[in-house]
């Protein structure tokens, strides 16, 4: 590989400058060592659909077959507990803990579940089972005073996919406009006030207002529709409010979970918790929608949406280490976290691996706010960073990129390379100008698109090496991440 300039290997620049690196005051000696090394180490963990809750200073996930995993800093997972069997000490015996809810949704195993604590101080876990190849399903809610169990059955409060029963809305239940009642996500909105967002496929994303003591809807009914309809591929809805913005974000995937479904991480937000939730391009979500008569048809749902990643492989150059890396496959079913102490934004999700079927492990990255209010994920997954400062003869330098796009694809978006030169402009696989300000706000003009976002160093687990990194967005949703392979001489 020729550049035509001397190159200057840029994990030895990102050593030396003061930029995003783990928390410690003498980051710029810490060794380059591998991802199993002393210094960075990744502990993984199988858990499907992820839903993160802190509590006294330890991170737990909860996810579908009642497995649950906790970390002290989101890299070194342990197991807690995982399938519906006897001695899980989330529910020790579930299949007698909850006949109703496996009865009703002809199952032998749960859906992906949120646990969030409420004012009595109790762990409180919204539960749901589904069918599987219907929206026959239902919602429950059960009880612990430790947060990892065992929990205790209050009951169902929400069912779907009755065939010709009439449904809690009185009428007969209608798969293409009422909810399939899985995926719940229970937050406080800015005001205190306690709400559920939830559903899949079917009729769409609805909310629900919960009441603050029961944890009960105070209403009857599926709620309020927020987006979705037709069978159209969307789930795991997840809400985050952001101070600073004054905005709810509502984060969703987008397709089929498999590692051939084209899972993909979207985003839209809200001034209020129950809508109208509008994307980067001002559509609002409520029009997402799959066409009359369609059966898992992904046309409309590509223009819908900020698109923050979707399937990803960083290409592997001549003098690196991880020549055999595996891409990422159908990252998705996300929550997020806001993290008071250390003042982060994370994305917890669940992937797949290129060539490796349907084994599957959480991944955390960092999550960061671009300057016109929308999230924008860190390329490689947490190790400890925090946001740093750069001068622009520091992020001026050769780049992998990797530029999402808006598709719902099975495609794999491979890393391309570019270079940000000392002059403001770009060349290589795309042509364009950058700026740098405020030390790591990024702006990038690639052809005709501008994209705004952060400038910060990670550690590049497949090079096993530090590498000044940024990730962007344009105003029509279209993520570009890119990761430093070489600095530029003046």
């Amino acid at each position: 590989m020729k550049h035509g300039k001397k190159l200057v290997s840029i994990m030895l620049l990102a050593a030396l400058t003061a930029g995003c690196g783990q928390a410690e005051e003498n980051f710029d000696n810490i060794p380059l060592t591998s991802a199993k090394g002393t210094n960075i180490f990744f502990k993984n963990v199988s858990v499907h659909d992820p839903s993160v809750v802190k509590y006294d200073g330890t991170y737990y996930i909860f996810g579908s077959h009642l497995a649950a995993a906790k970390s002290d800093n989101l890299m070194d997972w342990t197991l807690i507990g995982s399938g519906v069997t006897k001695g899980n000490p989330i529910i020790p015996d579930a299949k007698n803990e909850m006949p109703e809810a496996l009865e009703w949704a002809q199952t032998d195993t749960f859906w992906a579940p949120d646990v969030i604590q409420l004012g009595d101080g109790k762990f409180y876990m919204y539960y749901c089972n589904c069918e599987g190849s219907s929206p026959l399903s239902c919602l429950g809610l059960a009880v612990s005073n430790n947060i990892e169990g065992p929990y205790k059955d209050l009951g169902i409060f929400l069912k779907s996919g009755m065939v010709s029963e009439p449904s809690e809305n009185g009428d007969t239940y209608d798969a293409t406009r009422q909810p399939n009642v899985v995926d719940p996500c229970v937050f406080y909105d800015a005001e205190g006030k306690l709400w559920m967002v939830y559903g899949s496929y079917s009729g769409g994303i609805f909310i629900l207002e919960l009441d603050k003591n029961t944890g009960l809807p105070i209403e009857t009914g599926y709620g309020k529709q927020l987006l979705g309809g037709n069978h159209l591929r969307i789930e795991g809805a997840y809400i985050q409010y952001n101070p600073e913005t004054e905005y709810y974000y509502m984060f969703l995937s987008f397709g089929g979970l498999a590692a051939d479904g084209a899972y993909n991480i979207r985003v839209c937000r809200s001034k209020t918790p129950d809508g109208p939730y509008c994307d980067s391009q001002g559509q609002d979500m409520i029009e997402c929608a799959g066409p009359d008569g369609s059966f898992f048809d992904d046309r409309e749902a590509e223009l819908y949406g900020v698109k923050l990643m979707g399937n990803y492989k960083w290409a592997w150059h001549e003098g690196e280490n991880g020549e055999k890396r595996k891409g990422i496959v159908s990252p998705g079913h996300n929550s997020t976290i806001y993290d008071e102490e250390s003042g982060k934004y994370f994305i917890i999700f669940h992937t797949r691996f290129e060539s490796k079927g349907e084994n599957h492990e959480v991944r955390v990255h960092q999550m960061f706010f671009n300057e016109e209010g929308w999230p924008v994920i860190a390329p490689y997954r947490y190790a400890g960073e925090t946001t740093g400062k750069f001068e622009k003869k520091e992020a001026a330098g050769i780049y992998k990129v990797i530029k999402h796009g808006r598709q719902i694809t099975t495609q794999m978006k491979e890393s391309v390379d570019i270079t940000l030169h000392f002059d403001g402009t770009v060349t290589g696989a795309y042509e364009g100008s950058w700026e740098l300000s405020d030390g790591n706000q990024l702006k990038i003009m690639l052809g005709e698109e501008s994209y705004d976002g952060v400038l910060c160093k990670q550690y590049d687990e497949f090079g096993e090496k530090y590498v000044i990194g940024f990730t962007v967005l344009s105003e029509d949703g279209v993520a570009v991440w890119g990761s430093g392979l070489a600095a530029v001489e003046e």
